[in-house]
């Protein structure tokens, strides 16, 4: 294992104990919230987060702001204006973000860098999705013209994880925006500082003051209170599937619409046919980068027992020659987990399939260089000797844990494939596109890779099946889903109603 040891980002400079609250920053009502650089355990920023009555004043700003004409008024064309703004500033300060970023979180800068410049891509393409939005003049059916147009929810809560916050925030706020909503962002109490900086570019661009909160604080609290607040219209939740559940039982109650962007526990699958050069590198990164840190990750490999032996040889080799150390330094391949708790969970995780059978290949403990052991770092691991149905294969681990399983048949292959409640992602690796186009259609995931992995566009819709999601992010209709349709007739005889006599 080669080790990196470039010191951490040190602490965050030229920050405030104020959170944004309808248009206003203030210092939250909260408890104080420390920002930890994940490569060094050592506190970057402190400030109070959010507490219950920012909620109440984020939400009543939210509602007159929405509704005032310097917005509600504005054209499609012109609230774009707005959207390309915040897009060019993101930009412009790309570089700040990343360092943000990448203090809160332990990513490197080479994928915090990435993030922003995609954030900045998902302002842009929902304004421009914004300007060539168009409503439906609908077949008639009699004495009437009839249309459907789309109208705001009002407020809408977004709630967005900790592995890659400017990313996420983008997108829920640009299309919540867009369609003519406030948002109140509540960021994570790991990574919450990337959102604030968020709110300030927003602000700088233009946007009309109470369209954007920013409440950084506890799930349970601050997360809890925006669900269930009568004010909210929409809640819009990337995170974990039981937090998922949770919300969707409050929806319910509330009768109010939902984006659930979940777990998953994405299968991988390499056939003999494939390019191992290819699958070797594309299935390392699907696992291994970002940590293992993120809802796709390919982490149930099933790979052909005729290239079984020397495709998992050639992994763990993979493996074993990547770089581990701070996101600062430019050579990092593995940077820490986001939390040393995390990180805890995930080896304890680890330590539990090798109590009931797992046999380790790499990996599974933390670094032993003592110039990394204040840092939250993991190995990156690898596991066989497991079967589908084992704990270790079916729960969403997040972390740099793959586990590797034999097949033979395409239709065994798919049947354990699709053996498990998540059904985020899929990656398919092989050179016959016709068994790709099979494999493909009857895996259940809302995301298939072929010969590639870990690839997004804002153009295209992301969602999950089964217990990884309900709703779409992303795609033209990103927009419409922060929108609620309404009819309109407009009578054209001028004869009164034909009713009684």
């Amino acid at each position: 294992m080669t080790l990196s040891t470039v010191d951490g980002l040190g602490p965050v400079t030229g920050w405030s104990d104020e959170i944004l609250v309808a248009g206003r920053w203030r210092r939250g009502g909260g408890d104080l919230i420390e920002a930890r650089d994940p490569a060094t355990g050592a506190v970057v920023h402190s400030f109070h987060g959010a507490g219950l009555d920012d909620v109440e004043a984020a939400v009543a700003g939210g509602h007159a702001a929405a509704r005032a004409s310097s917005w509600r008024d504005l054209l499609p064309h012109e609230r774009a204006r707005v959207l390309y703004r915040i897009g060019d500033l993101i930009e412009e300060r790309a570089d700040e973000i990343a360092r943000v970023q990448t203090a809160d979180t332990g990513k490197t800068l080479r994928e915090t860098r990435a993030l922003a410049t995609s954030a900045a891509g998902t302002f842009r393409y929902m304004a421009a999705a914004l300007e060539t939005m168009e409503e439906s003049v609908t077949p008639q059916r009699g004495g009437s013209l009839t249309m459907t147009v789309h109208e705001p929810y009002g407020v809408v809560a977004a709630i967005t994880p900790w592995n890659s916050p400017i990313a996420s925030d983008a997108q829920k706020v640009a299309p919540a925006l867009a369609a003519g909503n406030a948002v109140v962002l509540k960021p994570p109490v790991w990574a919450p500082l990337v959102s604030l900086l968020l709110g300030r570019i927003c602000e700088e661009a233009g946007l009309p003051a109470g369209l954007l909160s920013v409440l950084p604080g506890s799930g349970r609290v601050i997360g809890n209170a925006l669900v269930a607040h009568r004010g909210v219209g929409k809640v819009s939740f990337t995170g974990g599937t039981a937090t998922g559940r949770s919300i969707g039982r409050v929806a319910a109650d509330k009768v109010m619409p939902v984006t659930l962007e979940l777990g998953g526990k994405s299968p991988t699958i390499v056939f003999p046919d494939a390019d191992l050069d290819q699958a070797v590198t594309g299935v390392a990164y699907g696992i291994f980068s970002s940590s293992g840190q993120s809802c796709i990750a390919g982490s149930r490999v099933f790979v052909h027992r005729e290239v079984y032996d020397e495709f998992v040889g050639r992994l763990v080799e993979r493996a074993e020659s990547l770089r581990i150390g701070p996101g600062t330094d430019p050579a990092t391949d593995i940077a820490p987990m986001v939390h040393r708790d995390h990180r805890d969970q995930v080896a304890a995780m680890v330590r539990q399939a090798v109590e009931e059978g797992a046999r380790v290949l790499t990996g599974a403990r933390v670094p032993e260089d003592e110039a990394l052991s204040a840092g939250a770092y993991y190995l990156p691991t690898i596991l066989a000797g497991v079967r589908n149905e084992d704990t270790i294969c079916r729960e969403e681990i997040f972390g740099p844990v793959a586990v590797v399983l034999p097949f033979e048949h395409e239709s065994e292959l798919i049947a354990q494939a699709n053996d498990n409640d998540f059904g985020l992602a899929c990656g398919i690796w092989s050179a016959d596109y016709r068994r790709a186009w099979r494999i493909a259609r009857a895996v259940e995931a809302g995301t298939v890779w072929i010969n590639t992995y870990k690839q997004f566009s804002i153009s295209t819709p992301f969602s999950g099946h089964k217990q990884s999601g309900l709703g779409t992010e992303k795609g033209r209709d990103g927009i419409a889903q922060y929108m609620r349709q309404k009819s309109l007739y407009w009578d054209l005889t001028g004869e009164p109603v034909p009713w009684g006599r």
